[in-house]
């Protein structure tokens, strides 16, 4: 069983999602930098780069959003779909787009790190149990509901919703079924559909009358996409710690999400609700680069900008009968782990994962069996590789916003990110370098050496000696001060 808890403040959003008393999810929203994915803009094409088959859109953003050729839609369909011998798209963007050109386009990723955000031309909305694509004519349903035949009667009935009375066609615009409209009556499909037609009338209508850069359609906040997208039969209760916000997503469920009202609950303790599990422990560890495992073996996870990576280590397990039994359980036990972690700090892109070496292929296999069947919990789109000649597991996991330590951190102002800063010895060996460079080009009285604390206590100490030599060998005089400097690898050289 699940339960949500929602911590509401009017800064900031939080919401955890428990599952057998332990924390699997943490979606985090701030009033400042609510996420754009869903939001459905009046653009302006700035560029086209042949070269990439791309556009760069002004949406009104800091940066220009990124357009591909793939995402561009024409006349109901995508050039991903007419793909020629060479498995590239048959039309190129250059006679899709023009520059100044007016689209409307919808945000499918965040902006992350250096890159803006990536759009695409066909516009999807997203309701209680269906998603509308406009542009589109075709019903689909979600690949979770597995009954061919359930499959069948659901298209049949969306057939017969989506018809205008007396007619056998339907009206333009495609849906897909949700996963939780699978048990949905007719009545509140045919509600759904009525709302997604709606707002899309309107975000059409916004769009003749707004000017490029336009905000058209927003995504629901954090606190209503709990109800509409992490709500489920599986959840007991979805408690919120704000009466105000209760009372808002009371009002919300009821019109939109009638199934997931009777679960919501406001919470009025006096604890903070997040300490009910020690949420914030949770989050203080989800961004640490070591996760200890029960056992005694623990994993490392480094996140890059490229990929990110997970190495698995048995640290202090000894526990089982021989060495290959400790490694094949601390390696699922560490497949579940690494399920959790990766729903906890959404990581995404490309996942490579070390997992300590098996002699045994049925080892091999039972662990990435239970590594997929960890993840098939997994909200996100997922696409798991087998174990490579090198012994890893490379995996894939779809990106739409950022990270947890992307938008609770940012790099480090001393070390710039690396991780790890120089030493005092090689800040002084830099400093000598740069006197006897400075000396060939100036002649000034004397040197002043202005460091951290550290690298002038050594410059005095260890290498007293060679600051001497130096000195003597450019025949001026070398002074060091010691100041609180912003790292410890800076320093600077006056000329007196």
């Amino acid at each position: 069983m699940q339960d949500i808890l929602i911590n509401w403040t009017p800064q900031e959003t939080r919401v955890a999602v428990v599952e057998s008393g332990a924390v699997q999810e943490l979606h985090i929203e701030r009033a400042l930098e609510r996420g754009l994915v869903g939001n459905i803009y009046s653009g302006r094409v700035a560029r086209v780069l042949p070269g990439m088959q791309s556009a760069f859109i002004d949406i009104g953003l800091e940066r220009a959003a990124f357009l591909h050729v793939a995402d561009v839609q024409v006349n109901g369909v995508t050039p991903r779909a007419e793909h020629g011998a060479s498995g590239t798209p048959q039309t190129p963007i250059e006679r899709l787009v023009f520059e100044g050109q007016a689209l409307t386009v919808q945000v499918i990723k965040d902006p992350i790190g250096t890159k803006g955000a990536r759009l695409s031309t066909q516009i999807s909305i997203a309701g209680r149990l269906l998603v509308f694509l406009p542009q589109d004519d075709h019903i689909g349903i979600s690949q979770k509901i597995g009954s061919q035949e359930l499959r069948e009667q659901l298209r049949a009935r969306m057939g017969v919703l989506t018809a205008p009375a007396g007619s056998g066609t339907p009206e333009g615009g495609g849906f897909i079924l949700r996963t939780n409209a699978a048990d949905a009556s007719d009545a509140e499909l045919a509600d759904d559909i009525r709302y997604l037609r709606k707002t899309w009338a309107a975000v059409r209508e916004r769009s003749f009358k707004s000017a490029p850069g336009t905000l058209l359609h927003q995504d629901l906040s954090l606190a209503e996409r709990v109800l509409r997208d992490l709500a489920h039969e599986d959840t007991q209760s979805i408690r919120i710690d704000s009466k105000l916000q209760f009372e808002v997503l009371a009002k919300f469920g009821r019109d939109f999400t009638p199934t997931s009202v009777a679960k919501l609950q406001h919470y009025a303790g006096e604890r903070p609700i997040f300490d009910l599990y020690n949420v914030d422990a949770e989050i203080a560890r989800a961004l640490e680069r070591r996760v200890d495992l029960k056992s005694g073996g623990y994993l490392i996870i480094d996140q890059t900008e490229a990929l990110t990576t997970v190495d698995v280590n048995t640290g202090g397990f000894v526990g089982a009968r021989n060495f290959d039994d400790t490694i094949f359980k601390t390696n699922l036990e560490a497949a579940l782990a690494i399920a959790r972690q990766l729903r906890l700090r959404n990581l995404g892109g490309i996942v490579i994962i070390d997992f300590i070496d098996m002699s045994r292929e049925d080892h091999q296999s039972s662990v990435l069996a239970e590594f997929r069947k960890q993840l098939a919990r997994d909200r996100t789109k997922i696409t798991v590789s087998g174990f490579t000649q090198l012994g890893l597991v490379e995996m894939t996991r779809k990106r739409t916003r950022e990270s947890l330590a992307h938008l609770l951190c940012e790099p480090c102002p001393t070390c710039q990110g690396r991780g790890q800063v120089k030493t005092a010895r090689s800040v002084c060996y830099d400093i000598l370098r740069e006197i006897l460079r400075e000396a060939r080009q100036f002649d000034p009285k004397e040197f002043r050496v202005i460091a951290s604390a550290s690298v002038v206590e050594m410059l005095l100490d260890e290498e007293g000696q060679h600051l001497a030599g130096l000195s003597d060998f450019i025949g001026k005089p070398i002074s060091l001060r010691a100041e609180p400097l912003g790292s410890p690898e800076q320093y600077d050289i006056v000329l007196i």
